[in-house]
């Protein structure tokens, strides 16, 4: 009887500790979702926009980014097409990013920065679309304006919107530290959802013929737990892209990368013509002839390397088959290769973060579930929120009724 009498309050205790730590951590959810949910929003929503932002690109300025192709018609060699921008470009041009087409209808796009129309001593980044056929250039448009006003395009709107928010100092980092606290929402709202009582069918499907408020509550419940992977996986690679430095600090406490920075005594001497970007391609093709080049990231200085990434490397992995390689930017040797088959561990694991994040390692299956993860936050913020306001609600209509009994005791 005494065993039995122990039994029962030691499960009680246990059951009241539960309680406590949900408490604990539903203030945590609460607080955090009212907070930094509010840019979840924005930043999930832009994120959206940005799984298709090549195709929604296309639709409004065709004449920049649509191409014609026929049928057997290959792209011409990167090193025509480099070429055929030194016409085009400023004399000494700051190369920084080289887009292949993402389909046979699609110009190459070379972003390059040059002096601000805005603001003295400051540059503005600018794009240049080259039909990848033909090599003529299609014409150039401002992308990034220095002030971030003056005739900023619609895609590079979303874009500084979904990284930073529009603000022009620390606006990165902001972002990178909220993609950290909604990783934490995220795991307490799993704590919150996982049902103490072991009854998983209940926790798992939605209510028929409920109220208002419970169908409320179950759409919050059930749009965190079915994107809760993928909204993780999402923001774990948001934090890498913004807080690269501090990720790969914490990725080396249990994988060392390897690196490829290396100061060149040739990049010293400044005697030697870097090679071009077609070049870096074509050695990196004639290296690695399988799967199509993604983009192509110059160096920065003189001490900078080339990295040129491949997609659709079958051989490689059918999810994601990404394969990087770095380059010195003089010899054009090859530095080092990045793949599933080669680097770290937590190279590896790096490498799988872009694809995650903008849904490419999957297909079109991947993108779409990152849209739909990103229609997600703006319902788990709407609904929250909905759901505070009921029970705050009938908190106090619980204290309105507990003071007029206490008021009506008094007097009797």
């Amino acid at each position: 009887m005494s065993a039995n009498i122990l039994s029962i309050n030691s499960r009680s205790t246990q059951k009241n500790q539960l309680k406590k730590r949900r408490k604990f951590w539903l203030e945590v959810h609460l607080w955090l979702g009212l907070t930094a949910g509010m840019f979840l929003v924005l930043i999930g929503l832009t994120g959206s926009i940005l799984v298709f932002w090549q195709e929604i690109d296309g639709m409004l300025n065709p004449q920049w980014l649509n191409v014609k192709s026929q049928k057997n018609e290959v792209f011409a060699p990167p090193s025509v097409l480099a070429k055929s921008t030194q016409t085009v470009l400023p004399k000494n041009p700051v190369i920084t990013w080289i887009e292949f087409p993402a389909h046979s209808e699609q110009a190459l796009t070379l972003y390059y920065d040059k002096p601000s129309i805005s603001i003295a001593g400051e540059t503005d980044t600018w794009t240049l679309y080259i039909d990848p056929y033909t090599a003529k250039i299609k014409g150039t448009r401002l992308w990034y304006p220095a002030d971030y006003f003056s005739g900023m395009s619609f895609m590079a709107l979303i874009f500084k919107l979904h990284y930073a928010l529009l603000l022009k100092d620390y606006g990165v980092e902001f972002v990178g530290i909220l993609a950290v606290l909604l990783i934490i929402s995220t795991l307490t709202g799993v704590i919150l959802w996982w049902p103490l009582t072991g009854k998983w069918l209940k926790a798992l499907t939605w209510k028929r013929k409920s109220s208002k408020a419970r169908f409320n509550f179950d759409l919050h419940k059930l749009a965190g737990f079915y994107t809760c992977l993928i909204m993780l996986a999402v923001l774990l690679s948001g934090v890498y892209m913004n807080l690269g430095g501090y990720f790969k600090t914490v990725v080396e406490i249990f994988s060392p990368l390897t690196s490829s920075k290396s100061i060149s005594p040739i990049a010293l001497q400044n005697t030697v013509q870097s090679i071009s970007w077609g070049e870096a391609a074509q050695i990196v093709n004639s290296h690695y002839p399988e799967g199509q080049i993604k983009y192509i990231s110059p160096p920065g200085d003189k001490t900078g390397i080339y990295e040129v990434c491949k997609k659709h490397v079958a051989s490689l992995n059918r999810f994601v088959g990404y394969r990087c390689v770095h380059l010195d930017q003089y010899s054009g040797d090859i530095i080092k290769v990045i793949d599933q088959t080669k680097g770290s561990a937590g190279d590896v694991f790096l490498q799988w973060l872009w694809p995650l994040h903008s849904g490419q390692a999957f297909g079109m299956t991947g993108r779409l579930l990152v849209l739909l993860s990103g229609i997600a936050c703006a319902v788990l913020y709407v609904t929250g929120v909905i759901r505070w306001l009921q029970k705050r609600k009938a908190t106090k209509l619980s204290k309105a009724k507990a003071s007029r009994l206490s008021t009506q005791f008094s007097r009797s």
